[in-house]
């Protein structure tokens, strides 16, 4: 059985991801409404993954004979600048989210909830690879600069992104 603090942070990082997701779907109609369709289906997927996410946590809460219970979301901006500012954005907002499994984490250990640990072994290690992807994608715009035809070349590499 899971604790009503446990339960409430796992909760709380639902409505994280469900506002990363947003997020991302928000960045994605910015991209797209600028007609770079390969920045839109990069972030289109990520929203996927940050869906993704949220189910695996409410499923772990109802699997532990917790309660769900969800949160209003936050409306995200609507505009987000350059491919760049945009990664940027990304990076950051990906690093905030490590910080709250961190934190999420923290709870399950401060409450001897073992299950729960080894169940966010998986966040942990995803945030890792979520935090790189940004980080390549935003370097690789800062080494391109303002010029059209590289950004429109990564616009083309990031249209190959598929959902997992």
């Amino acid at each position: 059985m899971i604790s009503v603090k446990m339960q409430e942070a796992i909760n709380n990082q639902v409505q994280e991801e469900l506002y990363s997701a947003y997020l991302y779907l928000a960045m994605a109609a910015d991209s797209e409404e600028k007609n770079l369709k390969g920045f839109a289906n990069w972030l289109r997927v990520q929203y996927q993954e940050e869906t993704g996410h949220a189910m695996k946590l409410h499923q772990y809460v109802l699997e532990r004979g917790g309660k769900v219970s969800l949160k209003a979301i936050q409306a995200p901006p609507a505009e987000f600048g350059t491919p760049l500012q945009v990664f940027e954005q990304v990076l950051k907002h990906e690093q905030h989210v490590t910080s709250l499994i961190n934190k999420l984490y923290e709870t399950a250990v401060s409450e001897k909830d073992y299950a729960a640990q080894i169940f966010l072994q998986w966040f942990i290690e995803e945030q890792v690879e979520e935090e790189g992807n940004a980080t390549e994608i935003l370097e690789k715009l800062r080494m391109v600069g303002e010029r059209s035809g590289a950004v429109l070349y990564l616009d083309k590499e990031l249209k190959k992104r598929v959902a997992e």
